[in-house]
């Protein structure tokens, strides 16, 4: 498995910017942390209705 930390640029609107980083805030995070806690966050949510993705189904 590769480790390197990926970028991931993301375009939003100003508005939903300012939520969420008013969410991160609030939560004790950064944006960035915010960012990732949702990913995760979904990834999980994924996994428990769907099953575990196992590495070798990763592009």
């Amino acid at each position: 498995m590769n480790r390197e930390i990926k970028h991931l640029g993301l375009r939003i609107s100003p508005q939903v910017h300012r939520k969420l980083h008013y969410i991160a805030e609030y939560e004790g995070r950064t944006l960035n942390g915010q960012v990732y806690y949702l990913i995760q966050k979904c990834v999980r949510e994924f996994e428990q209705e769907h099953g575990v993705i196992r590495e070798e189904e990763l592009l």
